[in-house]
């Protein structure tokens, strides 16, 4: 059949009158730029025809997850490798005459068919995270941890697969090898490792969620947690900075996730008073005054709008010391937010400083030596 059409190609060109030295190349250079373009024209098919039969295929079905990994993004990324296989089909019609030039576009051609192929594998493990909802389940996060490993692990094996061609050999023999780079290979990846087991350790116990609250003292970190990868975890503090940090070293760290406070009602707040002790007086009842305050602030406390008053208020007598009586003050505020949640705060502690005076109790207040 290339003979024939070898032939054919021969006698058109030879119509246009050029001699018979430059027919073999205009021939060649032909047949060359119609391999391309059926290449190309076979991928234009499948996406613009294919993909579009497909996508209608999968959005009949009830099923919502053929929707998801058979998406758009996912066809496209696969109707790509086409090109490559009309090409390796038509390199023995094409460069029959020319081995060595065959051979490199071969090599050209696996290389292209490879990268597609783990381009396309990627997308389609990035469409499973969209399967799971968005959220803050234990699952989700082992579903993008166990992509990310696969992702690191399909390009390792492309880079693998790409050398071999490069260098014509058996992608199996440089496989073999690696068992003597495996040192290299684990320092080389270390930090993946750690990130996978750190990742794996925060899911499985619950620990951190895409949207936690949460505060690294060490890393400066103070907001909530927007991503979490194998090697980093996204913190957008509340001034809007980002930090990042590592999962190992949450996990071999100390972190305060502030999520049970957010999920429960109220925040607590506790806060120390010292009175001095020669404020302290008894009336003719034999109550003290400090007695009575206690009581006052428990009740002024349980009927105050921002407290909540099904979650424990309590006002005692904490150990004394050198700076006076102390009087401890717990209680629940509604306010979440950490501006409100000050400001409440801040108009209680005033009120119970100016409420001292009406029992005739003193603050302790130490004045700098003159």
């Amino acid at each position: 059949m290339m003979e024939q059409i070898k032939i054919y190609l021969e006698r058109v060109i030879g119509l246009t009158g050029l001699t018979d030295d430059y027919v073999p190349v205009v021939r060649y250079a032909i047949l060359v730029v119609l391999a391309f373009v059926l290449a190309w024209l076979a991928g234009f098919l499948c996406r613009r025809l294919l993909v579009p039969v497909l996508l209608k295929i999968t959005n009949k079905t009830e099923a919502k997850w053929d929707d998801v990994i058979f998406s758009r993004k996912v066809l496209n990324s696969a109707s790509r490798i086409i090109p490559a296989i009309v090409i390796w089909a038509l390199l023995p019609l094409v460069f029959f005459e020319y081995p060595k030039v065959a051979d490199v576009v071969g090599r050209l051609t696996a290389i292209y068919f490879t990268v597609m192929m783990v381009r396309t594998i990627i997308v389609f493990i990035d469409s499973f995270k969209q399967i799971e909802p968005e959220g803050r389940s234990s699952r989700r996060q082992y579903l993008y941890s166990i992509c990310g490993v696969l992702k690191i692990l399909m390009i390792f094996v492309a880079a693998i697969v790409i050398i071999a061609i490069i260098v014509n050999k058996d992608p199996s023999t440089l496989f073999a090898g690696l068992g003597a780079m495996s040192a290299i290979l684990m320092l080389v990846f270390q930090d993946t490792i750690k990130g996978l087991v750190a990742g794996i350790r925060l899911a499985s116990n619950d620990m951190l969620h895409i949207g936690d609250w949460i505060t690294v003292p060490s890393a400066g970190a103070n907001g909530k947690v927007e991503e979490i990868t194998l090697t980093t975890v996204k913190v957008r503090n509340f001034d809007n900075t980002i930090i990042t940090v590592s999962p190992h070293a949450l996990v071999d760290g100390s972190f305060q996730n502030w999520n049970g406070m957010l999920e429960n009602e109220g925040r607590k707040q506790v806060r120390q008073v010292y009175f001095d002790f020669r404020s302290l007086t008894v009336d003719n009842d034999g109550m003290a005054n400090i007695t009575k305050f206690r009581q006052h602030m428990e009740e002024w406390l349980a009927k105050h709008p921002k407290v909540v008053a099904e979650k424990p208020i309590l006002v005692r007598q904490a150990e004394a010391s050198q700076s006076g009586c102390c009087v401890e003050f717990m209680f629940w505020l509604k306010a979440q937010n950490a501006i409100d949640y000050e400001h409440d705060t801040s108009d209680i502690m005033e009120y119970i400083f100016a409420k001292a005076a009406d029992y005739d109790l003193r603050i302790f207040q130490q004045f700098p030596e003159q």
